[in-house]
């Protein structure tokens, strides 16, 4: 039950993942934040899912513009994360321990 539940969570990670080793090579090293836009979204969508990291990633979106001064934007921590990021960087069900 808990993976299919985890199934859009994992469908758009998975068009990060892509997005991130097929188009962002093209662009080179031009975002004005760390980590980058590609990877703020991979890892919000990873921690708070499809709907609520889309919305923090829309919001980084908005702040990213030619005039941003940049600097280090790390996405918000969850106090307790259920999952468990593999390698490949989808989330499973799992208690990450710590």
């Amino acid at each position: 039950m808990s993976t299919l539940l985890l199934l859009p969570r994992n469908a758009v990670v998975a068009f990060l993942v892509a997005y991130r080793r097929i188009i962002s090579p093209l662009y080179g090293d031009v975002c004005r934040y760390h980590p980058s836009c590609s990877a703020y979204a991979l890892q919000s969508v990873q921690l708070h899912g499809v709907l609520v990291g889309s919305w923090w990633t829309a919001r980084r979106l908005l702040r990213c513009h030619p005039w941003a001064t940049g600097g280090i934007d790390d996405v918000r921590p969850r106090r307790r994360f259920r999952y468990l990021i593999t390698p490949a960087g989808f989330v499973v069900a799992g208690h990450q321990k710590g």
